[in-house]
């Protein structure tokens, strides 16, 4: 009876095989999803290759605009201070008497074989691409120390206070894709200013007094100054053109204006093809105001 009773249990459900367990375990990717996969892949690699060229082509072209303008900014800065200070004289505080007046000492002459300062001919000398300044150099009482030194120097840094010249001298001129500067300071070779120099161009302004009461300003080429006006010169006009370092991709064509006025061509062949050109320009007046030779 007790048996019967009892509701029959139900079977257990049958187990997976071990072919299906296998079969799932060892599942996973098509080779067509595969292939997508990869495909998605490269195209974004290939994206993030392009940003990133094109973000280096952008970091070149920032770079060589802001190194450009420091180093223009340095050789415009060092040559204004050169011309700036041409033809300044020594104020001459005591003239050995009292009935003396005070004046400027304009002429210093050459002594223990240095060299001397004749403004007339010693303030400016130059061309269309170099030019020569100078100015005298005096020597005066410094609390730093117990004889008489001299302040001034060229663009290289001389002469030494013991240089027996008379004059302060610095000469700057385009040397191949360099712009360098010299002076009266024989220790040391002309040094590079700059670089990367694509042009390096002088005009000078003589003021035109012919017409009483109606002054003007002439720019004139070295050549159309004269040996007989340096003297009369009032400012000079300084034009520099630099290039980069980077290639650039421009259209073919690509101009910019030289510092003769004319279109310069930046994808013709050569080692400047496709760099970026920068121009700059500056006017410097002289101390002496085109005095120097005339009334001095």
């Amino acid at each position: 009876m007790l048996s019967k009773l009892i509701a029959p249990c139900a079977a257990p459900a049958a187990l997976p095989s071990r072919k299906f367990m296998r079969q799932q375990a060892q599942s996973g990717l098509t080779l067509l999803e595969l292939m997508v996969g990869i495909t998605v892949g490269l195209l974004v690699v290939a994206a993030a290759m392009a940003a990133l060229i094109a973000s280096r082509g952008v970091a070149g072209a920032v770079n060589d605009a802001s190194g450009m303008q420091l180093q223009a900014a340095h050789a415009m800065r060092t040559m204004g201070q050169q011309v700036r200070q041409a033809g300044s004289l020594y104020l001459r505080l005591n003239p050995g008497s009292a009935a003396a007046p005070v004046a400027f000492e304009a002429h210093a002459p050459a002594a223990d074989g240095g060299k001397g300062f004749a403004p007339a001919s010693d303030t400016l000398l130059g061309s269309s691409s170099a030019m020569s300044l100078g100015y005298h150099r005096y020597k005066e009482p410094v609390h730093t120390a117990s004889g008489e030194q001299a302040q001034a120097r060229n663009c290289l840094g001389g002469p030494a206070n013991s240089s027996p010249d008379q004059r302060v001298e610095s000469i700057f001129q385009r040397h191949g894709d360099q712009l360098r500067c010299g002076g009266n300071d024989t220790a040391n070779a002309p040094q590079p200013l700059v670089q990367n120099v694509a042009d390096f161009q002088l005009r000078y302004l003589l003021q035109d007094n012919t017409v009483p009461g109606d002054a003007r300003i002439q720019y004139l080429a070295a050549d159309a100054v004269g040996d007989g006006n340096w003297g009369k010169v009032q400012a000079v006009e300084v034009c520099l053109v630099l290039y980069g370092n980077e290639p650039v991709d421009m259209p073919a064509g690509s101009t910019y204006t030289g510092c003769d006025g004319s279109a310069v061509d930046m994808t013709a062949a050569g080692e400047r093809a496709r760099r970026m050109h920068m121009v700059f320009r500056s006017i410097f007046q002289l101390r002496s105001q085109g005095l120097i030779g005339t009334v001095l």
